[in-house]
This record gives C-alpha cells, sequence and structure tokens, in this order.
C-alpha cells in the first residue's frame, strides 16, 4: 500500500490524481484520468530492435474508442521492427502496460504516453521479444527463489556542442562540476525533473568525469542514477531517461551520445547496473555488515553468464 506521504512526493500525474502506485493503474484509472484531464491523445511507446522507442498515434473519438484501443492494442508490421521477423509472419500486437503511463510533457496537446508489450496472432506473449524474454525469467526466478530482484542503472552520456572560449573545459576533469564550469547543467536538472514526472524514481544526477575539446568543439559527459525497482521496471526507466536527454539535446540544439566510447583515451560512457535481492522487503544482499551468502552466489553466477557472452562472442549493446 502505498503511503500518503509517497503518493504527494511521487511527481507522476497519474499517481498522484489516482493516489495508488503506478504498479495498480488498471484500465479504468487510465481512462478515468484521461477523461478527468482531457487527455487528447495517446501515444503507444515500444522497442524494436534498434533498442529506440517507436510509437503510435491515437486521437480517441468516444469512450468505446478509448476502451477497444487500452483493451485489445493495435496490430503493427513485426517485420519492420525485428530483423528476426520474416515478412510472411510479421504480424504482431501492442498491448499497453498500463502501470507505465505518464504524461508527455512535450506536447502542446495534452497527450498520455504508454509503453506497450508485443503480442503474436494468437494473443500470446511474442516468445522472441527481449521484454518478454525478461519478463519472463523473472518470473521464473521470483518462482523459484521467493525473492524479489531489483536494479538500477548509471545512465551516462556525452553532450557534444560548439567550444566555449570563456569556460574552456578542463580534460577529464569533469566530475561533479557545476556551472558555468559545465555548460549543460541545466539541460541535466532539466531531464532528472522530467524523468520524475514520467514515473522514474531517481537518485541523484551529475556530471561525470569525462571532458574534452576537439576540433573546436566541446564534448562534456552527465550521468543520472536511478532508485532500486524491480527488473522490468527499470528497464523501462532507462528508455524512457534516454527518450527524454534526446528530445532535449534536440531543443537545446546539441548532440546526445550514449555510446560506450566516442573517442580514443577519453573516459567511456559504460553501462553500469546495480542489482539486489529482497525478501518481504528485506535486503539480502549484506548480513551482520558483510557480504551475505546470497549475495555471494548471486556474484558468482553473474560472473558465469558474462563467460558464457564472452566464450561465445556475444556481446550486449545498450543503445
Amino acid at each position: 500500500m502505498m503511503k500518503n506521504n509517497d503518493i504527494i512526493m511521487n511527481q507522476n500525474e497519474l499517481v498522484q490524481f489516482l493516489k495508488k502506485p503506478s504498479r495498480d493503474f488498471t484500465r479504468e484509472d487510465i481512462i478515468k484520468f484521461i477523461e478527468a484531464k482531457g487527455i487528447a491523445m495517446l501515444n503507444f511507446r515500444y522497442v524494436a530492435d534498434d533498442g529506440k522507442l517507436k510509437s503510435l498515434n491515437f486521437v480517441p473519438f468516444s469512450r468505446d474508442h478509448l476502451e477497444s484501443i487500452l483493451t485489445a492494442g493495435e496490430r503493427v508490421d513485426g517485420s519492420s521492427l525485428f530483423s528476426f521477423i520474416e515478412s510472411g509472419a510479421s504480424d504482431l500486437y501492442i498491448i499497453p502496460r498500463y502501470r507505465s503511463a505518464f504524461v508527455n510533457p512535450f506536447t502542446e496537446i495534452p497527450t498520455l504516453e504508454i509503453l506497450c508489450s508485443f503480442y503474436n496472432c494468437d494473443g500470446k506473449p511474442l516468445e522472441s521479444a527481449p521484454e518478454y524474454i525478461l519478463r519472463k525469467a523473472y518470473t521464473r526466478f521470483t518462482k523459484k527463489t521467493v525473492y524479489t530482484f531489483k536494479a538500477f542503472g548509471e545512465l551516462e552520456y556525452y553532450i557534444n556542442s560548439f567550444h566555449d572560449e570563456h569556460y574552456p573545459l578542463v580534460d577529464q576533469k569533469g566530475y561533479h562540476q557545476s556551472k558555468p564550469f559545465a555548460k549543460f547543467e541545466d539541460l541535466r536538472i532539466e531531464a532528472l525533473e522530467l524523468c520524475a514526472k514520467a514515473g522514474c524514481r531517481i537518485k541523484y544526477g551529475h556530471s561525470e568525469v569525462g571532458s574534452f575539446s576537439k576540433n573546436g568543439e566541446d564534448f562534456e559527459q552527465h550521468e543520472i542514477d536511478f532508485m532500486p525497482v524491480e527488473i522490468d521496471e527499470a528497464v523501462d526507466q532507462l528508455l524512457i531517461a534516454k527518450w527524454i536527454i534526446r528530445i532535449l539535446g534536440s531543443e537545446y540544439g546539441v548532440e546526445v551520445s550514449f555510446a560506450p566510447k566516442i573517442t580514443v583515451g577519453k573516459a567511456g560512457s559504460g553501462m553500469h547496473i546495480h542489482m539486489m535481492l529482497e525478501k518481504d522487503g528485506v535486503n539480502l544482499m549484506v548480513e551482520r555488515g558483510k557480504l551475505s551468502d546470497v549475495a555471494k552466489k548471486m556474484m558468482v553466477g553473474t560472473f558465469q553468464i558474462s563467460d558464457s557472452f564472452r566464450k561465445y562472442n556475444t556481446y550486449i549493446l545498450f543503445t
């Protein structure tokens, strides 16, 4: 049960209006919010195999139409979204995940955004969809261990802009710099605010080590960290945050890059993922001030998976 103070502090408009945590959102909750707030457009967002959010836009013209959209989703061409789906079997359906709903902060028209999952023509989850693979693995893990798996990412990125002669960047000395020495602190702060309103649980943000100038351009590294949430929600946080930062970059007239390495000899932007296990709300990673046996087993399992990826020359890329 969400405490009243948690609702007041949560910046997601739907949480404040419905007075319940996002994981408890229902179709009727979404409809109630849309009608009360005069939402004129509904956007379905979903991830293709390039790792970027795609969109399908709706203008609901009646309650029946809105109920149909939120219940049955909509058909999409899977072969245009995933390289492993052939055109002969390309019909997929995107079904909204109500807990992911948030108000679009960029549009003049009142617009609601909802992330979606992929289903096949038989109404079953698309087995090859990365989101479903993760969800199925997590369900199996929870059923076998009775643990809650939580995670959060450290989202690092570079902002590329014209060189500033008044406050030049100090090479590889950008860690926790403030304005005016950090040129794009305002962009990061705006991103933090918008991510929170979109339902992301933010730990903090700061400028990072990477800062350098090259060929009349400045490259400034920043980072946003999240709070631990269940693994499927942790992925949604990263997707939404990247989407918000990219749009802000476009509005500020700068380039944003999440690439692991943008040049030789300068700090890279690693995707650091923090993981923890809980049972009944208790952190199982520490016991009497030391790493617990559960934590050690988890670490060994993670290393074994990493070895498997290296053995078969398989890499996970985050776009």
